[in-house]
């Protein structure tokens, strides 16, 4: 499927590596202007000399989404630069420690929830108001299956995703009239540097296994869902969140 987002700028966060990088990559082919936002200006770097390389538009800012004045100023450059924002793609995440609720760190709480939920909303705070100048535009939160289930030892990222699922929602009610969709992806275990580094290859094994499909997801399989919820094509979606999971929730 091809989708036309020629005129258009989008702003992709956690677009340094994995599927944020795929979404960036994927939307400069379909003809927008990419701003990718990250912390690590390395990858973002290259990332956005890839796309350059393939006659795409690709803008980087140093970026940390839990931070308030990070966003608004990574809108404020997008803007600036290109001259509006129609597009936003809330994808930068964080794992987390790993432990039971009872015993877990609270040092390492509050980052994923910064991170993973403070940080959405911060995109939906100061990228809204622009796309109700641009006259509407669309949003995609990143959230995960462990938006909906559960997920033993992972409370603080369990959390987080539901809060985004929740957020996603009353976004989307707000702003509809106003021509801004809001949906959110609950991508299954995909194959990504996050991933690969919290796990070790038994791990990987036993997560792809507890797919019904038998493997892990591929970063370009949610970038297509992403795209098609950013494009005109979905007009008529929006509060909605949407599953590429391999079958993992349907069990």
């Amino acid at each position: 499927m091809k989708f036309d987002f020629n005129e258009k700028t989008a702003i992709v966060t956690g677009a340094a590596s994995g599927i944020g990088a795929a979404i960036a990559h994927d939307l400069a082919r379909f003809g927008a202007k990419v701003v990718l936002a990250d912390m690590d200006e390395a990858g973002m770097s290259k990332v956005a000399d890839e796309i350059g390389a393939t006659g795409g538009i690709a803008l980087t800012q140093t970026t940390d989404t839990s931070v308030a004045a990070d966003v608004e100023g990574l809108v404020a450059f997008a803007v600036a630069q290109t001259g509006a924002l129609h597009l936003l793609v809330n994808n930068a995440g964080i794992g987390g420690p790993a432990n039971l609720v009872g015993e877990y760190p609270l040092d390492g709480w509050q980052p994923v929830i910064d991170v993973n939920l403070t940080g959405v909303f911060h995109g939906l705070r100061y990228g809204i108001p622009e796309m109700v100048k641009a006259g509407g535009g669309a949003i995609v939160n990143m959230a995960s299956i462990l938006g909906s289930v559960g997920f033993a030892t992972a409370g603080a990222y369990v959390a987080a995703k539901h809060g985004v699922v929740g957020l996603t929602k009353v976004a989307a009610m707000e702003y509809a009239k106003a021509g801004v969709r809001v949906n959110a992806i609950g991508p299954g275990f995909i194959a990504t540097p996050l991933l690969e580094k919290n796990l070790d290859e038994a791990a990987l094994e036993g997560i792809a296994a507890s797919h019904p499909v038998g493997r892990l997801g591929e970063t370009t399989e949610v970038s297509a869902l992403t795209c098609f919820l950013l494009s005109d094509q979905a007009s008529f979606i929006t509060g909605s969140y949407h599953l590429v999971d391999g079958g993992y929730t349907a069990q």
